[in-house]
């Protein structure tokens, strides 16, 4: 894969040993003029991206004035949620939008889905290796 950054796993909980580890993937959002560094779970099995609400007033969303709701499942299925796009850099690879369905919870975390983290980037997980690859979608020429 060329354009590709590696990444560590992070452990969450040491008592846990070599099982505690997940890759989260540290990055910087931005919403007008306001920047924040951000840490997000890579979760190939969530449908979307999640954006917890401190996340989201940190960058300068106001609930009130986003009027796309929409409904989670699972766990964060008893929480409202709206659509809030920012962009995102990730390591030296330019700048992308990403779609987000921030949320009035608080105990979650940041998490990158298949909307739309992976359809903008390839993701190789070495969980052996306690190490994941990021690449930037490929271009497709016609």
């Amino acid at each position: 894969m060329p354009n590709v950054e590696r990444y560590p796993f992070t452990s969450g909980d040491s008592t846990l040993g070599e099982a505690s580890f997940r890759p989260y993937l540290s990055f910087t959002l931005f919403h007008q003029q306001v920047s924040a560094a951000a840490s997000g779970l890579l979760d190939t099995g969530a449908s979307v991206n999640v954006l917890p609400y401190s996340a989201g007033i940190e960058l300068g969303y106001e609930w009130e004035r986003q009027t796309t709701a929409l409904s989670l499942t699972g766990n964060l299925a008893q929480y409202e949620a709206r659509v809030v796009i920012a962009q995102a850099i990730i390591g030296q690879f330019e700048p992308v939008q990403l779609v987000f369905a921030w949320t009035q919870a608080t105990n979650v975390p940041l998490i990158l889905g298949q909307v739309n983290f992976f359809m903008e980037f390839d993701v190789c997980f070495y969980r052996s290796q306690l190490e994941f690859a990021v690449s930037p979608k490929a271009s497709v020429s016609n």
